[in-house]
């Protein structure tokens, strides 16, 4: 039976077909739905993890006990991973293990675009690189067999148009779950240095023997039609390489990119004219071959290293193409950045925290990022996933050494505070920092698409369990000074930014209200009710200030033929921040 599946949803259904007994990963696009529907598949115990080193060392540890076991994560969190990772790779496996990295040329939803096909070659284990959802199923099969055959963790490199793409898949049948026996082994699996140099030497030795199996495997096979022009490639760029010149050229289609299939290569350039290496990002496979001394082909000089890659622009470079494009007048297109949602329980917080003098906002990864966008301009960074604590503990200790008079505030998620901000704050306590923390609780991981997270109280499926309180993390941390407030009420935000102005010892600020796209739980429903309604605008009161509209909710519509604002009642959720800003109180909260 074929269906039509993403990308994610093909290793899904791959890692069910190899008999995978656990997967573990914390959610991140483009990688989210593949542990999604992994956990959809009940004979898998599938499962959030607070961040991707946890979520890497729990799947080593079911690995270890003898199981299959996979893990999951967009490209920037196998750097928070990548300890692990690459001792795992000295120790080897028990059962078989994969890690998938989903990478985002493009930086559609990450904050740098890092090629990981470096990783493999950095840790110095077998790679593969699907180009369709079929061969995403079917190469987390064959990932696992290789793990298990060459004692190797095994990374699939996702992109994100191969994770959110769909295309036809066949299902194959389902290996009954197994798990090998476990034994205690401590000259593979304690590594200790004098361990870990004779397992260095395995390693290399192991190397070896995937070079050879590369050079024969069919996840690497040529596709014949013409000798004037040949193109290697790999990963989505095949389909983009086949759009562009079809059957004008054949093909070398790379499917296990490291160890690369160096001589299948050689032979491959000595039988075509032109030669062009079409790779997304790094000169990847580009540098090993010109290592290798085959000095032919055209790659990075002429296809871009920045950015996605598509077929327009091959054509454009490497054929001197361009397709004919529907001309419009660009003058009269709306811009749309990005903003956060009508009723975001993020904008009161944001609006107050704005209009705080002589403060620093470091900044963090989720929805709150967009705090420092027009009209609300309440971040000065963001670096990575977690940091906001600790980089504006940095920040402030260094304008406190100088006597500069700013105030640091870090800002960041309740996901994000449990992936790494607990780590990041504990360094304010024990190096006795006065910044202030915010702690942004919307009661679910909101960017990625409302996963659960330790203090949502539900597990990935669907069980109940308990909830990490964070005022209760915070307290045991030695934090004496800290406040929950609902964000939606200016006055209180405001009075707990001042008072914590007033500390000089570290102070945290959490903010409580529920996503607004949140389906609410029945606890939800008892903490903040469920009452529906949305607010209108009073056209005799309103005097067209516009002050409404420096809150940046995307409801708030200012009518330049009446000079008054209006609110689209279809987007409103009744959150009355604008109310509170109104000088006139003009707005007013109906329909309860």
């Amino acid at each position: 039976m074929k269906k039509l599946m993403t990308g994610d949803e093909g290793v899904a259904r791959g890692a069910y077909e190899a008999g995978v007994a656990f997967a573990a990963a914390y959610p991140g696009t483009p990688s989210t739905e593949i542990l999604e529907n992994i956990a959809l598949y009940k004979e898998i115990k599938a499962e959030w993890s607070p961040n991707e080193k946890v979520a890497v060392e729990s799947a080593i540890g079911a690995s270890l006990a003898g199981a299959r076991s996979l893990t999951a994560m967009k490209m920037v969190g196998v750097n928070v991973a990548a300890d692990p990772l690459l001792s795992y790779a000295y120790a080897g496996v028990n059962g078989g293990f994969v890690l998938i990295s989903a990478d985002d040329p493009g930086m559609h939803s990450s904050q740098n675009e890092q090629d990981n096909r470096n990783y493999a070659k950095f840790a110095k284990i077998p790679m593969l690189e699907p180009s369709d959802s079929q061969e995403a199923k079917d190469m987390v099969k064959t990932a696992f067999d290789i793990s298990e055959t060459y004692d190797t963790p095994v990374m699939l490199r996702m992109t994100t148009r191969v994770c959110h793409s769909k295309s036809l898949v066949e299902e194959g049948s389902v290996l009954e779950q197994q798990k090998k026996p476990y034994s205690k082994n401590l000259q593979k699996n304690d590594l200790v240095p004098a361990v870990s140099k004779q397992l260095r030497i395995k390693m290399e030795e192991r190397l070896t023997k995937l070079k050879q199996y590369t050079e024969e495997t069919p996840l690497n096979f040529e596709v014949w039609n013409s000798n004037k022009i040949g193109v290697i490639t790999a990963g989505v760029s095949y389909q983009y390489a086949q759009e562009v010149f079809g059957e004008n050229a054949s093909y070398l289609k790379i499917g296990m990119a490291y160890p690369l299939p160096i001589e299948k290569i050689r032979r491959f350039a000595e039988k075509v004219e032109t030669l062009y290496i079409i790779e997304e990002l790094d000169p990847f496979m580009e540098e090993q071959i010109r290592a290798a001394g085959i000095n032919k082909g055209i790659g990075k000089a002429k296809v871009p290293l920045i950015d996605e890659l598509n077929p327009d622009i091959l054509a454009k470079v490497l054929l001197g193409q361009e397709n004919e494009l529907i001309d419009y007048d660009k003058n009269i297109v709306v811009n749309r950045p990005p903003t956060l949602c009508a009723g975001c329980p993020h904008r009161g917080f944001f609006y107050a925290l704005a209009k705080c003098k002589d403060i620093v906002i470091s900044g963090d990864i989720g929805c709150y990022g967009l705090g420092g966008s027009a009209p609300l301009h309440a971040k000065d960074t963001c670096i990575c996933m977690g940091a906001a604590p600790s980089i504006g503990h940095g920040m402030q200790k260094v304008f406190t050494k100088f006597d500069e008079k700013k105030r640091v505030v870090a800002v960041l998620g309740d996901s994000t505070f449990f992936h790494t901000g607990m780590n990041s704050l504990l360094t304010t306590v024990y190096n006795n920092s006065n910044t202030i923390t915010c702690i942004l609780d919307n009661r679910i991981t909101g960017m990625t698409g409302h996963q659960e997270n330790p203090g949502t109280g539900f597990t990935l499926q669907g069980d109940p369990t308990g909830i990490i309180d964070i005022a209760e993390v915070v307290k045991s941390f030695g934090i004496k000074n800290s406040r929950t407030v609902n964000p939606l009420k200016l006055n209180e935000v405001k009075d707990a930014l001042d008072w914590a102005m007033g500390c000089e010892e570290p102070v945290v600020i959490i903010t409580r209200w529920p996503c607004i796209l949140k389906r609410l739980s029945k606890e939800d429903v008892e903490e903040f009710g469920s009452k529906k309604s949305v607010c209108e605008v009073d056209p005799e009161l309103c005097i067209g200030c516009k002050k409404c509209l420096q809150t940046g909710c995307p409801a708030l519509q200012y009518q330049k033929d009446s000079k008054k604002v209006i609110i689209d009642q279809n987007q409103c959720n009744g959150c009355e921040v604008c109310n509170q800003v109104c000088p006139k109180k003009a707005i007013k909260r109906v329909g309860e």
